[in-house]
């Protein structure tokens, strides 16, 4: 039986019970989870390391893919495991610090996937837009500068974010049906809690919109432009990071949907939520990977000669 107790809580300790309706067999989810953390970490390490490796993918735009891929490939790091050893154990609480931390943390590392993504349409859009003054405009010292800006405000909005939750008393049942922490358990929460998501939710709508107009602009002026083999690349390089923005934000809708969607099964509003942390590290290296020329004919160079290698010895 599961270690956990319902009942009124006084905020140090919690009880995480996504999945809980499959009772006996909630054990056997610790396999499928295992793995999918395993392949996770394989796929988007195998595109990091190509990247960091190949110095001719020493490119903005490619040392980015590879920022994603490295930030998805710990993304998992931070709730997998403890999730593998609570279904496969049945131990499943979680202390109020640990649960602020994991907010804290899958927060941040959420904005800074849709940050990445937006310096990716950033770039684009000089490359395609402003081709002559491309190297002038992105250059070392101004990617730095955009970097760094995007990082702090992240950092100072989610540090906020995890503040105002600081102060909340729990009194409503400490069982949190779901595998990752949530506030709703939280007595008054009404003004802090809406604070924080509005917080937490304009850093996304925000870098949504600049991204999807960005785009716009970027295949209009790709449409206007003559056709030939550098247009067809464009196309090609834009499509591939359309793909990934596009799953990326269809699963932050998902987990949307599983949190505010009442008649949804728990079970499966569970699913729903755990697919914004799932999804992006799950297809992004797999896209990249076999839609980025450079990328992919890099790898499968590794691959014969690991091949080769193999024969030899």
């Amino acid at each position: 039986m599961d270690n956990y107790r319902p009942g009124n809580n006084t905020g140090d300790v919690f009880y995480l019970t996504g999945f809980a309706n499959l009772r006996e067999h909630r054990r056997l989810l610790s396999i499928p989870f295992f793995f999918l953390l395993l392949y996770m970490m394989a796929a988007n390490a195998v595109v990091t390391y190509v990247i960091a490796k190949q110095r001719n993918l020493y490119k903005p735009m490619y040392v980015l893919i590879g920022s994603l891929t490295l930030l998805n490939f710990f993304f998992p790091l931070l709730f997998i495991p403890r999730m593998v050893v609570s279904f496969a154990s049945g131990r499943n609480e979680i202390t109020a610090v640990e649960c602020l931390l994991q907010i804290f943390v899958i927060h941040l590392c959420g904005s800074f996937q849709t940050s990445i993504l937006l310096q990716m349409a950033v770039d684009r859009f000089f490359a395609i837009c402003w081709p002559l003054r491309y190297h002038d405009i992105v250059n070392l010292r101004n990617s730095i500068l955009f970097t760094a800006a995007l990082a702090l405000r992240n950092t100072v909005t989610m540090v906020t974010m995890v503040c105002l939750f600081i102060p909340l008393t729990f009194c409503q049942s400490n069982v949190i049906y779901h595998c990752a922490c949530v506030v709703t358990l939280a007595c008054g929460t009404s003004l802090r809690s809406y604070i924080a998501g509005v917080m937490a939710f304009t850093i996304t709508t925000s870098d949504c919109i600049i991204i999807a107009a960005t785009y716009v602009v970027i295949f209009i002026v790709i449409f206007w432009s003559s056709s030939g083999e550098s247009r067809q690349k464009a196309i090609h390089t834009c499509s591939t990071h359309l793909l990934v923005i596009g799953i990326s934000y269809l699963s932050v809708v998902c987990a949307f949907i599983g949190y505010k969607v009442s008649a949804i099964p728990p079970d499966i509003k569970v699913a729903l939520t755990l697919s914004y942390l799932l999804i992006p590290s799950c297809f992004s290296p797999v896209i990249y990977g076999i839609r980025t020329n450079e990328i992919k004919v890099y790898m499968l160079k590794m691959l014969k000669l690991n091949t080769v290698d193999s024969k030899n010895t």
